[in-house]
C-alpha cells in the first residue's frame, strides 16, 4: 500500500505540534514556566473567555473584522499603486532610472517608523492604521512585480518582435504572463506583511482590532490574552495565505507545486 508523502508529512507536523504542546503543559504543571508563561490549558480558558465576552464594548468577531478591514483596505490600495509601478519600472528602462533612486531611498524605512508622521498627517483615526499597513504591502508589490518583469526571458520578447508584435502585444501577451509567478509571490508576501503590520497600526489610538487585544493584554498583565491574540493573528494570516495560493493556481494553471 502506497502512502501519500504529503499526508505523511502533515501527520508528522501535527504530531510534533501536539508533542510540543504536551511538553509545554507538563512544564507549566510542574512549575518550570513560572507565572509569566501561561499553560496551554490556561490559554484555552482565556480563549473561551474572550469569545464569550465583550472587550472594549465589542465582541471578538468585531475585533477580527476591524483588523481584516484595515489590512484589506491597505492591501487593495497597495495593489492598485505598487503593482503598476513595479511593472512599469521593470518594463521601461527610462522610467526605471527616474523612479528607482527615489524608491530605493524609501524602501529600507520600516513601516513602524512612519507612525509619528502618520499621526501628524492623519490624526489618530483609521487613516494612519491603514497607511502603516499600506507601506508594508506597497514595497513588496513594487519589488516583486519589478523583478518578475525585469527577468522575463529576453528570448521570448525577441521571438515576438521577429513576428512583428507591437510593444503593447509584447507587454500584455508575453512579459505580463511571464511575470505572474513573481507577482503572485509578491501578493502573498505583501498580504502577510500588511497583516503583520496591523499590530503596529493598532497601536495608534485603536480601541478595536486583534492588535488592540494584544495591547490590552499587556496593559492588564494577562500573558494568556496576549498569546490568544498572537494565535488569532497567525490563524487568520494562514487562512489568507491559503486563499492566495488557491487564487494563484486558478490564474496560473501552468504552475506546479514543488514536490
Amino acid at each position: 500500500m502506497k502512502i501519500d508523502k504529503n499526508f505523511f508529512h502533515r501527520v508528522i507536523s501535527v504530531l510534533i505540534i501536539v508533542l510540543l504542546v504536551a511538553l509545554w503543559q507538563l512544564a507549566a504543571t510542574l512549575g518550570f514556566t513560572g507565572k509569566t508563561v501561561p499553560s496551554p490549558y490556561g490559554i484555552y480558558k482565556e480563549a473561551v473567555r474572550i469569545f464569550s465576552v465583550d472587550i472594549a464594548g465589542k465582541n471578538i468577531w468585531e475585533h477580527i473584522y476591524y483588523s481584516i478591514r484595515r489590512v484589506l483596505t491597505a492591501y487593495g490600495l497597495a495593489l492598485i499603486t505598487g503593482l503598476p509601478l513595479g511593472l512599469a519600472m521593470g518594463w521601461n528602462r527610462t522610467f526605471d532610472k527616474i523612479v528607482k533612486p527615489v524608491f530605493e531611498l524609501l524602501r529600507p524605512i520600516p513601516p513602524i517608523a512612519w507612525i509619528p508622521l502618520a499621526i501628524l498627517w492623519m490624526g489618530i483615526g483609521e487613516g494612519p492604521k491603514v497607511f502603516i499597513c499600506y507601506v508594508g504591502a506597497f514595497v513588496i508589490f513594487v519589488l516583486n512585480s519589478y523583478t518578475g518583469m525585469r527577468y522575463t526571458d529576453p528570448l521570448l520578447i525577441d521571438a515576438t518582435r521577429t513576428y512583428g508584435a507591437t510593444r503593447r502585444q509584447q507587454f500584455f501577451n508575453v512579459a505580463l504572463p511571464a511575470s505572474l509567478p513573481s507577482v503572485f509571490a509578491g501578493m502573498q508576501t505583501a498580504l502577510s506583511d500588511a497583516w503583520m503590520c496591523v499590530l503596529a497600526a493598532e497601536m495608534v489610538g485603536a480601541r478595536e482590532g486583534v492588535g488592540y487585544l494584544i495591547l490590552n493584554g499587556m496593559e492588564l498583565n494577562k500573558p494568556a490574552m496576549i498569546i490568544v491574540g498572537m494565535i488569532l493573528i497567525g490563524l487568520i494570516g494562514t487562512i489568507m495565505a491559503i486563499i492566495m495560493r488557491w487564487l494563484e493556481r486558478v490564474v496560473c494553471p501552468w504552475r506546479r507545486e514543488l514536490a
